[in-house]
């Protein structure tokens, strides 16, 4: 097996429009069994950590391509042959169930679940449905929200998980590895403190998504999501539901519905065009991709901070 190439240093990355982690499990160099620490990622919040705190050492791939939704990942005979030969699997149990059956089928070494690292909530959202709606459900077998990378002070919980693993898989390298999750802790502390004083004084702490990803960060700094949950994509909210989203954004100030990049806009639009309200973008950060507000993690990051400062009225 050839050794791959190191990774796409930012830079160059940037001049990509796709961020650092662009690397997809169909390409045949990107496989384990290099002469590097081989960490195989479950999507894209996952690799990125990997690539922060593996530095040079480490040689990160992605089970999830750039652009695809994550939910909907199927493993192919060549990623399980992968997983195989990686040293390390890193994943978030189930947000993925595809890949935690992978995992378990595989006698890799090193299995980090990123959902042991920090402790996982119940925010309510999964099955939730209106008259009219399909129930739809994103929380784990447990009934948790997975999607704690959303918050800054979780995610550097799970940063410092992580690390702890490199160092004890990859000894030669824990020096490096810790230096590394020190350095991106604290980039996460700073990126918690900027979501702390910009959203603190707002107009409103409601605001609405299509996408019930936001929990974590809606109660890291007391704000409340209102998703329109249960509904397929490409379906318009019911009448009822409008209706009651129309009362709650008067009665709260709401102004704006948020949208991602990886769903379809098509249900935020109705409900906005129906409600008189605004659309934005708010990321959930799944994946990246030409069309992201950003390079990476924190830059998109940087961006839905922005986005909900206008739709909350930060002063």
């Amino acid at each position: 097996m050839n050794v791959r190439r190191r990774l796409i240093p930012a830079a160059a990355a940037a001049s990509l429009g796709l961020g650092a982690l662009t690397a997809c499990s169909s390409d045949s160099a990107a496989s384990g069994n290099t002469d590097k620490f081989d960490v195989v990622a479950s999507f894209y919040p996952m690799a990125f950590l990997a690539q922060q705190i593996g530095g040079d050492h480490a040689n990160v791939t992605s089970l999830t391509e750039p652009g695809q939704e994550p939910h909907d990942l199927e493993i192919s005979t060549q990623q399980r042959a992968q997983l195989e030969e990686a040293d390390a699997a890193l994943y978030l149990k189930g947000l993925q169930p595809a890949v935690d059956e992978a995992v378990g089928q595989t006698g890799i070494k090193t299995r980090i679940d990123a959902a042991t690292l920090t402790h996982l909530e119940d925010h309510g959202t999964g099955g939730h449905s209106h008259e009219g709606e399909e129930g739809h459900s994103e929380e784990d077998e447990h009934g948790r929200d997975p999607h704690v990378w959303l918050d800054p002070v979780k995610y550097a919980e799970i940063a410092q998980g992580v690390g702890k693993a490199f160092e004890k898989a990859d000894p030669d390298h824990a020096a490096d590895y810790k230096k590394n999750t020190e350095a991106l802790v604290t980039k996460l502390n700073g990126l918690n403190s900027e979501f702390e004083n910009g959203l603190k004084d707002t107009k409103t702490k409601v605001f609405f998504t299509n996408h019930a990803a936001f929990g974590y960060l809606a109660e890291r700094y007391g704000l409340t999501q209102e998703a329109i949950s249960g509904i397929d994509p490409e379906s318009e909210p019911s009448g009822a539901r409008v209706r009651e989203l129309q009362q709650e954004a008067k009665a709260d100030g709401v102004t704006t519905v948020f949208y991602e990049t990886l769903v379809s806009d098509k249900t935020a639009k109705t409900l906005a065009r129906d409600a008189n309200l605004k659309t934005d973008v708010l990321d959930p950060l799944e994946g990246i991709t030409d069309s992201s507000r950003g390079e990476d993690y924190f830059q998109v990051m940087e961006s839905n901070l922005k986005a909900l400062q206008k739709a909350l009225g930060a002063k």
